[in-house]
């Protein structure tokens, strides 16, 4: 059987990150590449109803071995990695036995990181850390969850005294542009419910996450010459910084943690003639969240009332909603994977996702998928790390539930 850091490894030599400019689906080639690979990988180590669509989504099968009927449940990973910070030659650490020092990433460029900064890493004394060299992102988000599901394959492919029913494993493309679900064949996929590997530190166990939107805002300005601008120019800068102003300061991503919601300026881009903002609205409530749509609404409105009609437009466009909705119902689910993780010897860390995975759209295109930690840190930057053992237990992890699930 492959050994799951050398799987992990050669994924991510994979430039996969997505791209919202395309259009495309997989919006990059590099991830077709990895889908490729991924579909002769997992021929090779003998699935069955192995499948390449036209849009990089990868769907397989590892076939029953139990004669009663047991529920078909699946396992769920992305292929993509964030276009937040650049994915090309990564160029991976091992750092074994670690000793609870800082880290030097990069030498050369004096790129350190520091436990100060990332005390989880005296969590992880002396484990075996991948770490960056300091230049790129890692890409444990989400290519641990692809290499955690298909090591759990070739173990159960390899051991059929390891009873279980049928299950289904798919890789989605363009997650970390919101696009993983776009088009996912719930119907074709065929399970009952699902698990996206897509938590981050060991323990991660999610059923719930942001209700979510994204409003783009465009000011228009006029531009004059500043010398005879009184009472003529129009500057959008300074009417889109009005707008800014006018949402609470402490209702942002930097000052709210747990069940806290928030307005993310994400972008802003602008000249005295025209500026553009970009917004992530977020909040855990559904109430609270049409509440926030609703505020943004209004400040458009306000200030199109002081320096008139059209001044400023506004489109706000849903994302993805709360799957607890759609996963209370099933909260067996959860339980099994939970006791999964106790009789694995991880302790299981129930919380929230402050974000959102595939299976938060999943769940309501009829497919119910909690998320379980995939055992990375500090995701889309040069200060990602994944701890090999945290890897390991999501192994072990995906194999006791499709063990529970057969009892």
């Amino acid at each position: 059987m492959t050994n799951i850091k050398d799987r992990f490894l050669k994924y991510v030599s994979i430039d996969t990150q997505s791209d919202t400019d395309t259009g495309l689906t997989p919006s990059t080639p590099g991830q077709m590449k990895f889908s490729l690979q991924l579909v002769e990988e997992l021929k090779e180590i003998g699935l069955q109803e192995v499948e390449l669509d036209d849009n990089g989504y990868v769907m397989a099968t590892v076939p029953a071995n139990v004669e009663e009927e047991v529920p078909v449940m699946g396992f769920i990973a992305h292929v993509d990695t964030s276009p937040d910070f650049t994915g090309k030659h990564v160029n991976p650490q091992i750092i074994e036995n670690y000793d609870g020092n800082d880290i030097v990433l990069n030498k050369e460029d004096h790129i350190i990181m520091e436990t100060s900064d990332f005390p989880e890493l005296k969590k992880y004394v002396g484990q075996t850390l991948i770490t960056t060299d300091g230049t790129t992102l890692l890409g444990a988000d989400d290519k641990a969850g692809v290499a955690e599901i298909v090591t759990a394959a070739e173990h159960l492919i390899n051991h059929p005294e390891i009873k279980h029913g049928k299950i289904r494993i798919g890789f989605t493309p363009d997650e970390e542009i919101g696009a993983g679900a776009d088009h996912f064949n719930v119907e074709k996929f065929g399970a009952e419910y699902a698990y996206t590997m897509d938590g981050g530190e060991i323990g991660e166990l999610e059923y719930e996450n942001f209700n979510a939107a994204i409003a783009k805002i465009t000011v228009a300005g006029r531009n004059v010459h500043p010398g005879y601008a009184k009472n003529k120019m129009r500057n959008s800068i300074r009417i889109a910084n009005q707008i800014i102003s006018m949402l609470p300061r402490v209702e942002t991503p930097e000052h709210t943690s747990g069940y806290e919601g928030f307005y993310h300026l994400m972008s802003f881009k602008g000249e005295v003639e025209k500026s553009e903002l970009t917004y992530l609205i977020r909040d855990f409530k559904r109430e609270r969240f049409e509440d926030r749509k609703k505020e943004m609404a209004h400040l458009a409105s306000k200030v199109n009332s002081e320096y008139g009609s059209g001044t400023v437009s506004i489109e706000i466009k849903d994302q993805y909603y709360n799957m607890c909705e759609k996963v209370k119902p099933v909260i067996h689910i959860v339980d099994q994977a939970k006791k999964a993780m106790e009789e694995v010897g991880v302790t299981p860390n129930i919380k929230p996702i402050r974000g959102g995975t595939d299976g938060a759209r999943l769940s309501f295109m009829g497919l119910p998928t909690p998320n379980i930690f995939a055992g990375g840190h500090n995701f889309h930057g040069r200060f990602e790390f994944v701890p090999l053992q945290s890897m390991e237990k999501a192994v072990e992890v995906i194999i006791k539930i499709v063990e529970l699930s057969a009892k």
